[in-house]
């Protein structure tokens, strides 16, 4: 292996706003795992146009063939643009790029589709137009060799959590807030098979189409509508008691949860409860907050007691979320009570937008290497897989 490899990570995330390009440099640490280190990280919002045909997309019932093939190829352009600018921003070259792509669509819970039961995943992005454009090897498409290897295909960022961010003195928990919350949760001095992770459910998805709903902007900017409205908590309450939440874990989630269907429901009950549309957004920022504390307390305290004694614990939040002050305010005051002391993940050195780009180095990486980038205790995988496809420029 080489001392020193520099790959683009690049990700685009459920709330379908635009593109995270992480550039590291990893390397192989011999006798222990690799060590990452951040060079720069460039985020850009898709084109309105791009945006809606991307969000059309994840909520069709029916598509032509032919729109989703060319959304394929026009995500590809978008991606190599991405990583292009980036490289010239930080003045690297990458040699390696690793591209989640865009998640269409992702079941993991089987259903009878032609009379077999089926569990699927899309994500979308033509990788050759990628590596044809940048002239460097490709890993995209990383979720399907976990699941078929019976997992989830989510959540994959708990491989970079255990890399970066396991402390042999604290215990932490590694909360992302994209447009779906996800967690991490790794006891102080564990093994990487001593984690537990899985989608807490909605984070920014359900209060960014509230925003676009009722007030025509793609989400609330500091949580500024959160704060001028008030929580109906009997909505919150019955919210709470959506299936998904109290499901043990292993465990994920999307748009076919909380989605467009969802998000209707929702706020017809807040409308039926006399709610403003400040108070509608204000709710569904509670939700996210409380279904977050909800999973700590149900599932992360219990799991942390079987490895240390130590209750108090270090929860770090990434992800756009992380700019949203009322929601961020929430969460403060619902894990400050389970002695859970909230940070910012550039606290510890990556910035909140960066980490899941730099997930996908690190996954693209491990697989270049023939390495395995699943966890299985996280996924639900029977057995470790390597991931993604290669595609070579």
């Amino acid at each position: 292996m080489p001392k020193a490899m520099i790959v683009a990570g690049v990700m685009s995330g459920t709330s379908a706003d635009g593109v995270d390009v992480a550039l590291c440099r990893i390397s192989h640490v011999s006798g222990n795992t690799p060590r990452v280190k951040l060079i720069g990280h460039a985020g850009s919002t898709y084109p309105k146009a791009v945006r809606a045909a991307v969000l059309a997309a994840m909520d069709a019932k029916a598509i032509s063939a032919a729109e989703m093939s060319r959304l394929n190829w026009r995500l590809g352009e978008i991606y190599a643009d991405a990583v292009a600018k980036s490289e010239a921003k930080f003045g690297v070259k990458a040699a390696l790029v690793g591209c989640h792509g865009q998640t269409i669509y992702h079941q993991s819970v089987a259903a009878k589709y032609l009379g077999a039961p089926v569990r699927c995943t899309w994500q979308t992005g033509e990788a050759s137009v990628i590596a044809e454009r940048l002239r460097v090897p490709v890993v995209s498409d990383f979720r399907p060799a976990d699941m078929a290897a019976g997992g989830q295909g989510a959540p994959l960022v708990p491989m970079l959590d255990y890399v970066m961010f396991r402390s042999a003195r604290v215990s932490r928990i590694l909360q992302n807030l994209g447009g779906i919350g996800n967690l991490t949760a790794i006891p102080a001095g564990a093994a990487i098979d001593d984690l537990l992770a899985f989608d807490t459910g909605p984070a920014n998805m359900v209060i960014d189409a509230c925003m676009s709903l009722l007030f025509g902007k793609t989400f609330d900017r500091g949580g500024a509508v959160a704060r001028r409205g008030r929580v109906i908590s009997p909505v919150l309450a019955e919210s709470l008691r959506e299936r998904y939440f109290s499901a043990p874990p292993p465990k994920s989630c999307g748009r076919e949860e909380f989605g467009a269907e969802y998000v209707s429901r929702f706020i017809a009950q807040c409308r039926k409860a006399g709610a403003s549309d400040a108070d509608i957004v204000a709710t569904a920022t509670a939700l996210t907050a409380e279904s977050i504390v909800d999973a700590y307390r149900r599932f992360v305290m219990r799991h942390l007691a079987r490895f240390t004694s130590k209750t108090q614990a270090e929860f770090v939040v990434a992800g756009g979320g992380a700019k949203n002050v009322a929601l961020m305010r929430m969460l403060c005051d619902g894990l400050k009570p389970l002695n859970a002391r909230v940070r910012l993940m550039e606290e510890l050195g990556v910035s909140a937008q960066a980490k899941e780009g730099v997930a996908f180095a690190l996954l693209a990486w491990l697989t270049w290497f023939g390495l395995p980038g699943n966890v299985p205790v996280a996924t639900g995988a029977l057995r470790s897989a390597v991931l993604g496809k290669v595609t070579q420029g």
